[in-house]
C-alpha cells in the first residue's frame, strides 16, 4: 500500500526511534565536567601546583594556554592539530606522548580533549583550582620611592639622614646603637674602605692634631682627601672586577693569555677616580666606542671564552659557542646592572622571576653583532695622530732602507737578528710573496709579523690593504699563535705565526692587485725576549705572471750566526753600521735621532693601542631557542627589554651601535627600578660587609629581602638626585653615625641580632687578599705606585698548558698593587689566593670570608712574607736606630698606627733581642690587628 504524503508513516517513525536509540546525541563538552577531571587524573602530577615540568601547568587556565618550554601556546582554540597538549596526549609524536608512563588517556578521553578545543577550548573564567602568584608583584620591580626620613626617638645621635631609618629599625628592636669608635680606629677604618691601604703615621698624626681642634672638619677633610686620591680608583675598581668576572686569560682548558685585556682593568679605575656618574658609566661600557669610551667595552667580553682553535669545525660546534658568547654578554648585563638571574632564562622561563625564554633572547638581539676579539681603540681623533705618527716614521725608514745593503750585492749582511732584519732588493712587481724557511736555531720556526714595503714606503701585508694570508702549516696555539698574526700590525711573541713542522715552513702573502715591492722586514719577536725558533737558513720568493717563482732574497748572503745567541736587539732600524763610511753613518744617526722620539710616542699613544674589547659589526638575526638549544631555533625576535620592566623595541634593522646605546639609555634611566638600587647595594657592601639586599647580584624573588627597604629606596633616590656621584654617596655613608660606631660586642643585643643586620655595631671584617699583600709591601716601604698599563706577572707563564709555576720573590714591577697583577682565569695567587679571592670563573659579588690552616701556613712561611718582614726591618732600622725600645714603638706606628702599651713595648722588646727585629715584623703581619678591618 503506497504512503500517504499527509500522515506519518508508522513504518517510517519505527525505523527513525529505533536509529536515534542506536546512536546517542553527543552533547557539548563543558570544560568543568568533562575535560577538568581528566587533566586531575593524568596531568596535574607533573603540571600541577606543585611541580611543571618543562615549564608547562595545567591547573590555571592563562599558564595551561601558553604552554612550556618549547610548546607555546599549548592550546590554539579550534585548531586541535595546532594545539601541543591533543598532539600529546594523542600520541602524535610517541616520543612525547603524554603522559610517558602508564596506559594513558582512553580514546574516548582524547576525543573530549579534541572536541573540547575544537569547540573553542571554552574555559570560564573563576573555576581554576589554583592561582598563579604575579612574578611583577615583588618590592624589586616596583618604582624607586623617596620614603621620608624618619624621626627616631634617639635623635641627637644621627648625623646624617640615613642614620635615622638605621636607628628606627633598632628601636623597633629595643636596641641602642654603639658609642662611637676612637678617632683613631676610625681613621684607619675609612682609609682601607676607600683606598685598600693603611694610613701613614704621618697622616694618623695630622689627623689627631686636627681632630683636638675641630672634629668635624677634621672628618670631612680625610674624606675628602682619600676620595680625591688615586689609590681609591684602584680599590674600588676591584669590588667591580669581581663582578663582572674580569681576568687576564681566556680560561677553560688552555687559559691563553689575553694580552690586551688591561686596558679595560684601567679604564675602570680612571673612571671611579673622576666620579664618572654611574649612569654614563653603564652606558659607556655597553656602547663607549661611540662615546669616546672605547675601553670600556671590554665589560662585554670580560666572561671565559672558547679560541677558534677549541671550537669544532662543523657548523653545529661554532654556533654553540657563539651562543655560549652572547649568553655570557646577557648575564654579565643582567647580573652587574640590574642584579637578576637572567641566565635562568636562557632554556625556559625563569621559574621566580618575570623573565620569559623570549625575553633573554630579545636581551641578546641588542648584542649579535659584538664579538669577542682584539683590535685598535676606536678614537678618530687618536687614529688622526696614529697614522700621521706612521706616516713620519715610514718616510724615515725608507730613507734609512737605503743605506741597507741589497741582498746579493756582494756587501756585508750581519747575522739574523731575532728582533729585526731587513732585506733590501731591486724593485719588482708581484701579487705573490713567499718567506720559506729551510732551518733555524730551535724547534718549530716563528715569525711575530712579515712587513711588505712598496716604493712608496707603506706596509703592504696588513689586511687593511687586501692582503691574504695562508702557510704550510700553523700550529694551534688559539690566542697566542695563529696565522692570523703574522700581518696583524702586532710585535711580539704572543701575536705570532708558528709552524707545525720542526725547523722549517712558509708563508705566503698575496696581493689584491700586482704591487711594486723593495724590501721585507721581519723577526722573531720584536719586543726581544724570545731569540729561540729563529729562521737561520731562508728564501725569499716572488711568483711572476706565469705562476713560476724567483728568488729575489736570502740568507745566503749573510754572516754566519756562529755559535753565539741571536741578539735580542730592538725596534730602532738595523743597519749594520760597521760597513757604512762616515759620512754614511752620521746621515743615518740623524735620521735615527728623528726617528726614535717618533717611535716612542707611537708605542705610548694610546691610539695605537690594542683593546680585548667587544668587536662589533652587523647585529645577525637572533631566535628564541627550544631549551636553549642552537640547533632547534623557533620564531626570530627582535631588539627588545624584558617584558615586566619595560616596553623598548627596536626594528630588526637597526644597527649594533643603536641598539646598544638604547640598552645602556634604557638601563640608565632613573625610572628603572633595579639599576639606581643595585649599585647603592654594592656600594653599602663594600663599607658594611655585607649589603642592604644580602644576595647582591639577586633582586629577584629568590634572593634576599632587604633589611632596610625604605633606606635602599632613600640612597637611591638620593644617588640619582646627586647626578649619579659615587663619590658622594661613600662620603655620606663613611661619615654618617651608623659608620663611626665601635665594633664592640654586645651580649644582649647579640642574642637578638647575632648577623649585625640591625647594624648597632660596625661589623669587623678581616681584609681582603689584595689589602692584605698592599698592605704589607706599604708598610715595608717597598710599594711600587705605578698605575696601570700591562699587568705584573704572579706567575711565570702567562697562559697555556704548561701549568703556573708561582713567581714567589718580587721586585720592581712585581711590587705594584695587586690589582695590577696579570690575572690568570682559574688559578689563585699561591699566597694571598686562599683568602678567598675569586677565580674569575663565575661573577662574585660578594667575598664570603673562611677561615683554613693554609692561610696561617702561607701568612707566616711563604718567601714573600719573609722578604716583607726583612723589608720592614731595614726601614725601622733606618727610622729608629738599633735601640729594640724605639723599634718596637716605631713598628707599631708603621703597622698599627699607634703606640704600643706597656705591656706590648716590654714582651716585643724582649722578643726583639732574642730572636731579632725580623722575627717581630713577621709576627706583626700574621696579628689580626694587622689582618681586621677594625
Amino acid at each position: 500500500m503506497p504512503l500517504r504524503s499527509d500522515r506519518t508513516s508508522p513504518l517510517l517513525f519505527s525505523v527513525a526511534l529505533a536509529f536515534l536509540s542506536s546512536t546517542p546525541l553527543r552533547a557539548e563538552v563543558d570544560f568543568a565536567r568533562d575535560v577538568r577531571p581528566l587533566l586531575e587524573v593524568h596531568c596535574y602530577q607533573c603540571h600541577g601546583a606543585e611541580k611543571q615540568k618543562s615549564g608547562l601547568r595545567l591547573d590555571v587556565k592563562s599558564a595551561a594556554f601558553r604552554g612550556g618550554s618549547g610548546h607555546a601556546p599549548n592550546i590554539v582554540p579550534g585548531n586541535p592539530e595546532a594545539s601541543p597538549l591533543f598532539r600529546f596526549v594523542a600520541g602524535k609524536d610517541p616520543e612525547l606522548k603524554m603522559p610517558p608512563k602508564g596506559a594513558g588517556l582512553s580514546s574516548e578521553e582524547v576525543a573530549t580533549i579534541e572536541g573540547w578545543i575544537a569547540s573553542g577550548a571554552p574555559w570560564p573564567d573563576g573555576i581554576d583550582t589554583a592561582k598563579i602568584e604575579d612574578k611583577r608583584d615583588h618590592w624589586a620591580f616596583e618604582p624607586i620611592s623617596s620614603p621620608p626620613v624618619p624621626r627616631p626617638r634617639l635623635a641627637a645621635w644621627v648625623r646624617d639622614d640615613l642614620d635615622a631609618f638605621i636607628l628606627r629599625g633598632l628601636e623597633a628592636k629595643s636596641l641602642s646603637p654603639s658609642a662611637e669608635a676612637a678617632p683613631r680606629t676610625w681613621l684607619r677604618r675609612v682609609t682601607f674602605d676607600l683606598t685598600g691601604l693603611p694610613p701613614t703615621p704621618d697622616e694618623t698624626r695630622a689627623f689627631l692634631a686636627a681632630v683636638a681642634v675641630e672634629e668635624e672638619s677634621a672628618y670631612e677633610a680625610v674624606v675628602d682627601r682619600l676620595l680625591d686620591s688615586p689609590r681609591h680608583g684602584e680599590r674600588w675598581a676591584q669590588h667591580w672586577l669581581d663582578v663582572v668576572r674580569y681576568a687576564d686569560t681566556h680560561g677553560f682548558e688552555v687559559n691563553t693569555e689575553r694580552p690586551h685585556a688591561w686596558p679595560y682593568r684601567d679604564y675602570v679605575i680612571e673612571a671611579l677616580n673622576a666620579d664618572l656618574p654611574y649612569d654614563q658609566f653603564v652606558r659607556e661600557q655597553l656602547a663607549g666606542d661611540a662615546l669616546g669610551a672605547d675601553a670600556a667595552t671590554g665589560f662585554l667580553v670580560t666572561a671565559a671564552a672558547l679560541l677558534p682553535g677549541q671550537i669544532g669545525k662543523d657548523d653545529a660546534s661554532k654556533r654553540l659557542a657563539r651562543q655560549d658568547e652572547l649568553s655570557e654578554i646577557v648575564i654579565n648585563i643582567g647580573e652587574a646592572f640590574l642584579g637578576l638571574s637572567v641566565g635562568c632564562a636562557r632554556c625556559h622561563d625563569h621559574k621566580f622571576d618575570p623573565i620569559r625564554a623570549e625575553d633573554f633572547y630579545s636581551m641578546q638581539a641588542f648584542l649579535s653583532g659584538v664579538r669577542y676579539g682584539d683590535r685598535p681603540i676606536e678614537d678618530p681623533n687618536a687614529a688622526i695622530e696614529v697614522a700621521s705618527l706612521r706616516e713620519q716614521i715610514e718616510t724615515l725608514d725608507r730613507q734609512l732602507a737605503e743605506f741597507a745593503p741589497l741582498s746579493g750585492s756582494g756587501e756585508t749582511r750581519g747575522p739574523v737578528n731575532a728582533a729585526w732584519n731587513l732585506d733590501r732588493f731591486a724593485p719588482t712587481s708581484t701579487t705573490k710573496i713567499r718567506f720559506h724557511i729551510e732551518s733555524t736555531n730551535n724547534r718549530e720556526p716563528c715569525l711575530d709579523e712579515l712587513e711588505i714595503y712598496d716604493t712608496t714606503g707603506h706596509n703592504v701585508a696588513l689586511p687593511s690593504r687586501g692582503a691574504k694570508v695562508r702557510a704550510s702549516g700553523s700550529r694551534t696555539s688559539p690566542g697566542r699563535h695563529e696565522l692570523r698574526f703574522l700581518n696583524d700590525g702586532a710585535y711580539g711573541n704572543s701575536r705570532s705565526w708558528m709552524s707545525n713542522e720542526v725547523g722549517k715552513g712558509w708563508v705566503e702573502v698575496e696581493f689584491p692587485e700586482p704591487t711594486t715591492i723593495e724590501r721585507v722586514a721581519w723577526g722573531r719577536d720584536r719586543l726581544g725576549k724570545f731569540q729561540d725558533r729563529l729562521a737561520l737558513d731562508y728564501r725569499i720568493e716572488i711568483q711572476d705572471s706565469e705562476g713560476e717563482w724567483t728568488v729575489i732574497s736570502s740568507s745566503r748572503d749573510r754572516t754566519p750566526l756562529g755559535d753565539s745567541e741571536p741578539a735580542a736587539g730592538d725596534q730602532a732600524f738595523p743597519l749594520p753600521l760597521d760597513s757604512l763610511a762616515t759620512t754614511q753613518r752620521a746621515a743615518v744617526a740623524a735620521i735615527r735621532e728623528k726617528r726614535t722620539p717618533l717611535f716612542k710616542r707611537l708605542a705610548e699613544h694610546p691610539g695605537a693601542r690594542l683593546i680585548y674589547a667587544g668587536v662589533f659589526g652587523t647585529p645577525e638575526p637572533i631566535h628564541l631557542l627550544t631549551r636553549g638549544d642552537p640547533e632547534q631555533p623557533r620564531q626570530e625576535v627582535v631588539p627588545a627589554v624584558m617584558e615586566s620592566l619595560g616596553s623598548l623595541s627596536l626594528e630588526s634593522g637597526t644597527t649594533d651601535v643603536e641598539r646598544r646605546l638604547a640598552l645602556g639609555r634604557w638601563i640608565s634611566d632613573p625610572r628603572n627600578p633595579l639599576t639606581a638600587r643595585v649599585i647603592v647595594n654594592r656600594i653599602w657592601q663594600g663599607h658594611f660587609g655585607i649589603g642592604i639586599v644580602e644576595t647582591a647580584n639577586d633582586f629577584g624573588r629568590a634572593g634576599a629581602p632587604p633589611s632596610h627597604p625604605e633606606l635602599l629606596d632613600w640612597l637611591a633616590h638620593q644617588l640619582v638626585e646627586s647626578g649619579w656621584s659615587l663619590k658622594s654617596l661613600h662620603r655620606r655613608i663613611v661619615l654618617s653615625a651608623t659608620y663611626r660606631q665601635s665594633n664592640r660586642v654586645d651580649p644582649a643585643a647579640e642574642a637578638i641580632d647575632a648577623d649585625v643586620r640591625l647594624l648597632w655595631r660596625f661589623p669587623s671584617r678581616r681584609l681582603e687578599a689584595e689589602a692584605i699583600r698592599d698592605s704589607m709591601i706599604a708598610t715595608s716601604g717597598r710599594l711600587n705606585l705605578k698605575m696601570g698599563g700591562r699587568g705584573f706577572d704572579l706567575f711565570r707563564s702567562r697562559g697555556g698548558l704548561s701549568g703556573f709555576p708561582p713567581i714567589e720573590s718580587f721586585s720592581a714591577e712585581g711590587l705594584r698593587r695587586m690589582i695590577y697583577a696579570h690575572r690568570v682565569r682559574m688559578e689563585r695567587e699561591i699566597v694571598f689566593g686562599a683568602f678567598d679571592c675569586p677565580d674569575a670563573g663565575q661573577s662574585l659579588p660578594r667575598r664570603r670570608q673562611s677561615t683554613t690552616p693554609i692561610q696561617a701556613l702561607n701568612l707566616f712561611n711563604s718567601r714573600f712574607t719573609l722578604e716583607e718582614s726583612e723589608a720592614l726591618a731595614r726601614r725601622i732600622e733606618a727610622d729608629a736606630g738599633s735601640d729594640p725600645t724605639a723599634q718596637v714603638s716605631r713598628a707599631w706606628h708603621l703597622v698599627y698606627q699607634r703606640p704600643p702599651s706597656p705591656i706590648e713595648t716590654r714582651e716585643a722588646t724582649a722578643l726583639t733581642r732574642e730572636h731579632g727585629l725580623v722575627t717581630l715584623c713577621r709576627a706583626l703581619y700574621n696579628s689580626n690587628e694587622f689582618l681586621f678591618l677594625p
